[in-house]
């Protein structure tokens, strides 16, 4: 079993660089971040009952460049999106930027992608909220296309590009992991058809899941698909109980601020995990 923590990382957070640095320290080998790019106001009305939510996804920096700033300081932990939020993001510049990171980090790269929830922050960016799992199926195909490929070129309803040069491309052989996020009633086709793993949040249900997708992934010939669990509960009995259904790797979140208590969290989910590691 892998152990990683998902921070909504803002500038008012614990210096990111010093937890990557922990986590790799402590045995973690997976750090991910989630996306939003704004929130519009009108989203005030969806506010859940913890304020610091919304705090932070007003505050979130881009995934992308903090991550590199990680990958600067770490070695071997992976870096990891979760989500980032593919139909609002042109796909031949995000293939660019992604290849980039997978380059400057030797390969570390875990690429999970969402079609997001916030309808106004689609819509601000021209994503038709009711297409979004089309689009975003089609930025991925488009991104593994430039990936793969010396000469690509992708013809869609949504994505058209004739044929380019792209470089650099990924370290990670044919590319960096694909993570499908979700645990809709689709999930898992989608997962079949352009993913290398799935990440669902803890939900009722999961451990069946896991294995319906493994059945359909050995019926496709397929080997089977790394799980990772999201948002998973910090109790022995929740990493059993994965373990027990086959997940490959469960996620933590950690609060955001203040730094202390993003450094405390580390400690507390170190002492949960210490049996489990090697």
């Amino acid at each position: 079993m892998r152990f990683g923590v998902q921070v909504r990382a803002t500038a008012e957070t614990a210096d990111l660089r010093e937890i990557g640095r922990a986590l790799e320290r402590h045995g973690f080998d997976a750090l991910y971040l989630p996306e939003h790019t704004h929130i519009p106001l009108s989203v005030r009305s969806l506010e859940p009952d913890d304020p610091a939510w919304l705090e932070a996804c007003k505050r979130m920096l881009d995934p992308f460049v903090a991550l590199a700033s990680v990958a600067a300081v770490t070695e071997r932990i992976r870096l990891g999106t979760g989500v980032a939020l593919i139909p609002q993001h042109d796909p031949i510049v995000l293939a660019k930027t992604v290849a980039t990171l997978d380059v400057v980090s030797g390969g570390r790269v875990i690429l999970g992608v969402g079609a997001g929830w916030n309808v106004p922050e689609m819509r601000n960016h021209g994503v038709d909220p009711t297409r979004r799992w089309a689009i975003m199926r089609e930025h991925v195909l488009a991104m593994q296309a430039i990936w793969t490929q010396e000469v690509a070129e992708f013809h869609g309803d949504f994505v058209d590009f004739d044929p380019l040069w792209q470089w650099p491309k990924p370290v990670q052989q044919p590319h960096m992991p694909v993570a499908v996020g979700g645990e809709g009633p689709h999930v898992l086709e989608r997962v079949l058809e352009y993913g290398d793993e799935w990440m669902p949040n803890d939900h009722p249900g999961v451990e069946h899941r896991i294995a319906e997708l493994q059945r359909l992934a050995a019926e496709r010939g397929r080997d089977p698909i790394p799980v990772t669990i999201y948002a998973t509960p910090r109790t022995p009995d929740a990493i059993e109980r994965f373990i027990a259904a086959g997940a490959h790797r469960v996620v933590f979140n950690l609060p955001t601020v203040p730094a202390g208590e993003v450094l405390a969290g580390i400690q507390e989910i170190t002492a949960l995990i210490r049996p489990y590691l090697p």
